[in-house]
């Protein structure tokens, strides 16, 4: 038997940032992890991982909304943000939602939910936004070829910022029940 701590916040936002990070370095240095994929919108929560991580071996990998997803040809990453990361060797990925995408797009014109909204909502539901996003930009990493099937640790929140971090093993999206939650390091009590 193996017992971890885990961290719930009161509440779900970006307040929990700096902690979310603080705490999932502490398990990434408990070893058995290599990769750290973290969700970031304009490139803030990336850039302050970044940071704090900058003494470990970690390899970093930031993730953020495909282009067009507020206007169309627009890139929400700031690109100070951006260069900041490449400059260290940090990939962007910019890449579509897996628990989204095209069936959104399909759903608001036509109606209806798709399979794939019905999983984004239950873990959504469930545990709240923040694992639904460490769940999805495992999926983008791990489809981009950036990231190995091994585990790894996962940052997200919703909209600006990060209150959740688990451990996760990737799968890909054609493998998606593959993937598997194995620790959850911090997560806010109330969605």
């Amino acid at each position: 038997m193996e017992v971890k701590k885990i961290a719930y916040w009161e509440k779900a936002g970006r307040q929990n940032t700096e902690g979310v990070i603080r705490l999932a370095k502490e398990r990434f240095l408990e070893g058995g992890i290599n990769y750290v994929v973290v969700a970031s919108t304009s490139g803030q929560t990336g850039v302050l991982t970044a940071e704090m991580f900058e003494d470990t071996s970690a390899k970093l990998v930031v993730v953020t909304h495909h282009a067009g997803y507020l206007k169309p040809g627009e890139v929400e990453i700031r690109e100070d943000n951006r260069k900041f990361l490449e400059e260290r060797g940090i990939p962007v990925l910019i890449h579509s939602h897996m628990l989204s995408g095209l069936e959104r797009s399909i759903s608001r014109k036509l109606g209806g939910v798709s399979r794939t909204e019905a999983i984004a909502e239950a873990l959504r539901s469930l545990f709240g936004h923040g694992l639904k996003v460490c769940v999805e930009i495992t999926l983008m990493a791990a489809d981009a070829g950036l990231i190995p099937p091994e585990d790894v640790i996962a940052i997200g929140g919703r909209g600006r910022g990060a209150d959740t971090a688990v451990v996760i093993k990737p799968a890909h999206m054609n493998s998606f029940f593959d993937m598997t939650i194995r620790e959850i390091i911090a997560m806010p009590k109330v969605k």
